[in-house]
C-alpha cells in the first residue's frame, strides 16, 4: 500500500477530454506538443515519475482553463520515443486526487498542489464488487457492442478479474468526457459498475426521448 504521505504534494497536470485513468489501470498516451514532451522529461527527472491526468470542465469558452476538482495519478511505467521525437508513453494509475489549486510557474504544462485525502483504497489491494452478477452484465454488455458496432475479445473480457474487467470497459468504451468524469469519481467499485450498467442501459434506450437501439 503507498501511503499518502509518500505522494507528492504538487503535480504536474495532464488535461485531456475524455481521456480516463483508474487505480490499478493502465493508460496508453501519444504526446507530441512541446508542452508535454517538456512535462515528461520533468517527470522523468522526479523520484515518483507521476503525472496528474484530469479533465477540462465542460464550460462556456469564457471559463475553457477550468479543471474539474477530481483527477489520477499515474507513474510513467513505460515509455518509447519515435524517430521524428514523439514519445509513447505508459502511465499506471497510482490514485485519484483532489485539485487544491493550480501552481503558478514558469513551466510551459500546469501543475496543480493536490490532496490524497479520502482515496486510500485506490492505494491498497484490488477491490471486490461481492454483488457483482456476472452472467447478466456480460449479456448486457454483449447487446451495448453490437449496438455500438465494437468488437472486443470476448475470452479475455470473460476471464478478466471484476475490477479489471469494470475499470478497463470504464477507461475504453465511447463515453461522453462527463461520463468518463462520474466513472472516475465512483467512490467504490460497485458504484463505478451500476454506473456503467446506467450508462449501458442510456445508450440501448438511444438516448433520453429517443427510440431504443434494435
Amino acid at each position: 500500500m503507498t501511503n499518502c504521505h509518500d505522494l507528492p504534494d504538487v503535480l504536474p497536470l495532464f488535461p485531456l477530454p475524455g481521456a480516463l485513468l483508474l487505480p490499478r489501470a493502465r493508460l496508453p498516451l501519444h504526446l507530441f506538443e512541446p508542452r508535454y514532451l517538456a512535462m515528461l522529461d520533468d517527470c522523468l527527472k522526479t523520484p515518483d515519475r507521476m503525472i496528474g491526468m484530469i479533465q477540462p470542465c465542460e464550460v462556456p469558452q469564457a471559463c475553457a482553463k477550468r479543471l474539474h476538482a477530481i483527477g489520477c495519478a499515474g507513474r510513467v511505467t513505460g515509455f518509447s520515443e519515435t524517430e521524428d521525437g514523439r514519445y509513447m508513453i505508459t502511465l499506471t494509475g497510482i490514485s485519484r486526487f483532489r485539485l487544491v489549486r493550480e501552481v503558478a510557474g514558469f513551466t510551459p504544462y500546469r501543475r496543480g498542489e493536490v490532496d490524497w485525502a479520502g482515496f486510500e483504497r485506490d492505494r491498497g489491494p484490488a477491490e471486490a464488487d461481492p454483488e457483482f452478477r456476472r452472467a447478466p452484465f456480460m449479456k448486457l454488455l454483449c447487446r451495448y457492442f453490437a449496438a455500438m458496432e465494437l468488437s472486443t475479445d470476448w475470452t479475455s473480457l470473460k476471464e478478466a478479474e471484476d475490477e479489471l474487467l469494470i475499470n478497463s470497459l470504464s477507461m475504453l468504451c465511447p463515453f461522453l468526457p462527463e461520463d468518463r468524469q462520474a466513472l472516475l469519481e465512483a467512490p467504490t467499485l460497485a458504484t463505478r459498475r451500476e454506473t456503467l450498467v446506467t450508462l449501458f442501459e442510456f445508450a440501448l434506450r438511444g438516448g433520453q426521448g429517443e427510440e431504443p437501439l434494435q
